[in-house]
């Protein structure tokens, strides 16, 4: 036959009745001396402690004053000897002057030897009369003989002459402007100073040096 518990008896059934009540009454006296120790008056202080203050000190930065240099050392001295005394020499101003005597002169020196300055004739470019070929452009290249290099190469053109014609109607100082070579030039230069006569030019009533220009053509047949 199996036992049972009465009622009364089993305390499981009250066992959490008692743990509420437990612990409502702890929190109840807690309560209770939290308050007693506020109406005491009681405080609580804290206590700073007081830092020490670390002070920094400027640091000055210095200057490095540099000293002048020391004055040079004066000159030793050198004794000098003393400025010899030179004796006064007689002097003979009782010589006579004789006022009639002739005075000797040198001659002039002989004047620069001059050199004779040249005039050179002034060459014009253009005048009031340009010089005038004698017998015409055509009986000119009519003595020219046709270089046989120029002949071979089928060389033709103008060549263009640039000369002086002088007071006399001379032909001086030939050259060659614009050639066309195989020997053409060389042939143009050649009939232009055998063969060309001018009548010079005019500057006011008289005859001048003037500058000119002229072409001969070679052509083959």
């Amino acid at each position: 036959m199996a036992l049972r518990k009465t009622p009364a008896a089993d305390l499981k059934r009250t066992y959490g009745f008692f743990v509420q009540v437990g612990m409502i009454a702890s929190l109840l006296l807690l309560i209770l001396a939290f308050n007693a120790n506020m109406e005491r008056g009681d405080t609580m202080e804290i206590e700073q402690v007081e830092q020490e203050v670390v002070q920094m000190e400027e640091i000055l930065q210095t200057k490095q004053i540099q000293k002048p240099p020391p004055p040079p050392r004066p000159p030793v001295p050198v004794e000098v000897p003393n400025d010899e005394i030179l004796e006064d020499d007689d002097l003979d101003l009782d010589a006579s002057l004789d006022l009639d005597a002739p005075i000797n002169v040198p001659p002039p020196p002989p004047p620069p030897d001059e050199e004779e300055e040249i005039d050179e004739p002034e060459i014009f470019e253009i005048v009031e009369q340009m010089p005038e070929l004698i017998g015409g452009i055509a009986s000119l290249q009519a003595k020219a003989k046709y270089p046989e290099i120029a002949r071979k190469a089928n060389v033709e053109g103008r060549v263009f002459l640039s000369f002086v014609v002088d007071e006399n109607g001379d032909v001086k100082d030939p050259e060659v402007v614009r050639g066309i070579g195989g020997g053409c030039d060389e042939e143009a230069i050649r009939i232009l100073t055998e063969h060309a006569k001018f009548i010079p030019g005019r500057q006011r009533g008289r005859p001048v040096s003037v500058k000119y220009h002229l072409s001969i053509n070679f052509r083959l047949h």
